[in-house]
């Protein structure tokens, strides 16, 4: 599956509707792909949670029905809560909620996307170089190099690093690749 031709290949794309995400699906319709984008509602953290599976299978049962396949999912979608880890002027601590919102969008909400996504993927009929498609992970600078109140952020990124080996390791066999980039601010 040559980067350069997309031509026929479908994709689905979270957080496609700004950022990264929107080039990501503009440059994969450009190239002739067919692209499922998928995006958050404005809603309550614990709404979103709630709703992450649910929202995924039903992506995936469009990209299977509409298109009969899913060749790539890319993981764009992200939310950042700038806060220090103690404001010592308020006397006020992080809020622990926000940080598991963070985490919860960023780290849960692509590892979602992954354990489901792979399952549609792997129905896909090996190309010849026996691979069946691609999983691309959107991971941060901020996963090495993180900045004051970016703790919640850092930390979500880089579990998106740390955790795209290992899921590799198990899907290399399948024929499904996996990898990360880390962008600069953007």
């Amino acid at each position: 599956m040559p980067i350069g031709n997309l031509k026929g290949l479908v994709g689905l794309v979270t957080g496609g509707a700004s950022g990264l995400g929107k080039a990501t699906v503009e440059r994969f319709v450009r190239q002739g792909a067919r692209v499922i984008l998928c995006d958050l509602e404005k809603s309550p953290g614990k709404d979103v949670a709630d709703n992450l599976e649910a929202d995924v299978k039903k992506a995936l049962e469009i990209a299977k029905d509409k298109f009969g396949k899913l060749d790539v999912a890319v993981n764009c979608a992200g939310i950042g809560i700038a806060f220090k880890t103690y404001n010592f002027n308020k006397k006020l601590p992080h809020n622990l909620d926000d940080f598991a919102e963070v985490i919860t969008v960023n780290t849960i909400g692509s590892f979602n996307v992954i354990r489901l996504a792979v399952g549609l993927i792997g129905e896909n009929q090996p190309d010849t170089d026996g691979q069946r498609g691609v999983v691309i992970n959107t991971s941060s600078v901020a996963a090495f190099d993180g900045q004051m109140g970016q703790a919640a952020y850092s930390a979500s990124k880089g579990a998106i690093v740390g955790m795209t080996l290992p899921i590799a390791r198990d899907l290399s066999n399948q024929g499904i690749q996996m990898l990360y980039y880390s962008p600069w601010f953007i």
